[in-house]
């Protein structure tokens, strides 16, 4: 997989804040040597936050963003704050651009003490530093000039040394097997199935498997049992997609590793743990109470839809009271969740994980139980400690 086709919650998310006319577009378009954000001397040019996904060398694949000034008035100036203070949530490395003619504003300390306390690494870049005398510089801070072009390959390699992520060492799978090992990767191609091409945690497991090789065997869920028969070795795991949990259940046996995509997302995104504490309180939901089912895509909903149509139909079968559903997709997961007395999420492939922090953190600051769909299927069929097998220590402390 080439750095352009990285998929963008794989790529570190840099964000540039600042108070309006600062310059953070023009610095923008500087790190990127493109017009991607529109510049003007007129504040507040910047209304929602402009994403770029590029390779910044010597980071690799990254995603730049953009931000409206976290200085802006009126009732349409508090809006355009809102969606800057929501770009913090999946920011893994906050640049705050300051107008070095002007020097830090209380607009600014604010928002320091925002990367701060959600511990977001940072750096301050004073722009306009062609507008400086020499004697006016501050040491602990870099000097910029968007216009001139000075200090951006010294910026660069600061936002490497800070913000360097260690991609490379996360594995969806791959510390699970062994090389020459042999796994079987389930995956239905039903009415759900994109046209042309597999899903990306699919996509993940096929290229994380050649990286360790290991061997990708991909099939579809009546395949599957001569699949099994036909190798001289039996497989070392099965992976399946969630929404074919039971029957593939059924199928492997008991001696093989099971699991399933969305519960190696969870792990992948480091919300496993708590999804397997969350689950059991699908079983306390009363009447009155209330669900969020939520997916951090967005996608055409079809009749077959596992977050509105087949996860209701489970819920209701496994805990048969009067409680309501509610869905949300995309960038629109609540910042209030007390009217919810339990969230479902997906496995989080297409949010990064620092987003994916931000909303289980929510959860858990509010004292909402929260799981993902992979662990609910497998506890609703009753699967729930096979489908952990790989993770013996989550099978402990569900026993427990």
């Amino acid at each position: 997989m080439s750095l352009n086709s990285t998929p963008s919650a794989e790529r570190l998310h840099i964000s540039l804040f600042g108070c309006r006319n600062a310059g953070k577009s023009s610095l923008v378009n500087a790190l990127t040597n493109q017009d991607v954000s529109v510049v003007s001397e007129t504040k507040g040019t910047t209304t929602d936050p402009v994403i770029k996904s590029m390779e910044l060398l010597p980071i690799g694949p990254v995603v730049i963003i953009d931000t409206p000034g976290f200085d802006d008035e009126g009732d349409l100036g508090e809006k355009r704050v809102k969606k800057t203070k929501e770009t913090l949530g999946r920011t893994d490395l906050a640049i705050l651009v300051v107008d070095a003619t002007v020097g830090l504003k209380n607009d600014d300390h604010i928002l320091i003490d925002l990367f701060k306390s959600l511990s977001i690494p940072y750096l301050i870049v004073m722009n306009k530093e062609d507008l400086l005398e020499d004697e006016k510089r501050n040491p602990d801070y870099i000097y910029v000039s968007s216009t001139a072009k000075k200090g951006l390959y010294e910026l660069k390699e600061l936002i490497g040394k800070k913000g360097v992520k260690a991609v490379n060492e996360k594995h969806l799978l791959a510390d699970l097997v062994d090389e020459g090992d042999t796994v079987i990767l389930v995956i239905p191609i039903d009415e759900s199935a994109p046209k042309g091409r597999i899903i990306l945690p699919q996509q993940m497991a096929i290229r994380d498997l050649l990286d360790s090789h290991a061997q990708a065997l991909c099939v579809q869920v009546n395949e599957l049992d001569a699949a099994i028969n036909s190798l001289k070795r039996p497989p070392k795991m099965v992976v399946t997609d969630s929404q074919a949990f039971k029957e593939v259940a059924k199928i492997v046996p008991d001696n093989i590793l099971l699991t399933s995509f969305s519960i190696l997302m969870a792990r992948y995104k480091g919300f496993l743990e708590t999804a397997v504490e969350g689950v059991s309180h699908i079983k306390n939901l009363k009447d009155g109470d209330v669900v969020l089912i939520s997916e951090g895509c967005t996608h055409h909903r079809q009749c077959g839809d596992i977050g509105t149509v087949k996860l209701p139909r489970w819920l209701k079968m496994t805990n048969d009271v009067a409680f309501t559903i509610e869905t949300s997709s995309g960038k629109g997961f609540p910042d209030d969740l007390s009217p919810y007395q339990l969230v479902i999420h997906c496995g989080g492939c297409m949010v990064n994980e620092r987003e994916m922090q931000t909303r289980l953190k929510r959860a858990i600051t509010q004292d909402v139980p929260f799981t993902n769909y992979g662990i609910a299927i497998a506890y609703m069929n009753g699967i729930l400690e096979r489908s952990l097998s790989p993770f013996p220590h989550l099978q402990d402390m569900i026993k427990d």
